[in-house]
């Protein structure tokens, strides 16, 4: 019998304006990078020492490649157009049925500049515009999206393994 697992992650972004009027709102899968495989791995079969905190980050302009970590990611930067002092927390709800969310508790962006944004991306190290950590995934939208200064972006993840 062949079985065969698939990880995957969804994200959902909304902005909403400064009077809390939805501007957009986009949902995409990203790339699970072969760093966040080795931590599902590890924290699973191996030492079970998960990260105890999972953090959402905003990129730029840049392809996502399978063998990207926090440290070297050449095609593409984080972006942080936001007042926040570190990126915001990714705060799992219940596990069910091969996936859990952060729908719950969204992880918050108060934005205070106008940029361009590309995607978003998961780690384990709050440090805003870090390069340090373990990068789970990272993903991108259909194309570029528009912030100012005054939006606030929401972002739910969703985490799943299923029978691919």
């Amino acid at each position: 019998m062949d079985m065969r697992a698939s990880v995957k992650q969804l994200y959902k972004i909304e902005c909403y304006d400064r009077h809390g009027r939805l501007k957009w709102e986009e949902e995409f899968d990203n790339l699970v990078v072969t760093a966040g495989l080795n931590k599902y791995l590890d924290a699973t079969l191996k030492t079970g020492l998960a990260a105890p905190l999972w953090y959402v980050g905003l990129k730029d302009t840049g392809t996502p490649d399978p063998a990207d970590t926090m440290a070297s990611h050449a095609s593409w930067a984080t972006i942080t157009p936001y007042s926040n002092a570190t990126d915001p927390a990714w705060t799992p709800g219940t596990i069910s049925g091969g996936s859990v969310d952060n729908s719950a508790s969204k992880a918050v962006f108060n934005i205070n500049a106008t940029d361009d944004i590309y995607g978003a991306f998961l780690k384990d190290n709050n440090t805003k515009g870090g390069s340090t950590g373990t990068l789970l995934g990272v993903g991108d939208f259909a194309g570029p999206r528009s912030v100012e200064s005054g939006d606030t972006l929401n972002v739910t993840v969703t985490c799943s393994i299923a029978a691919a």
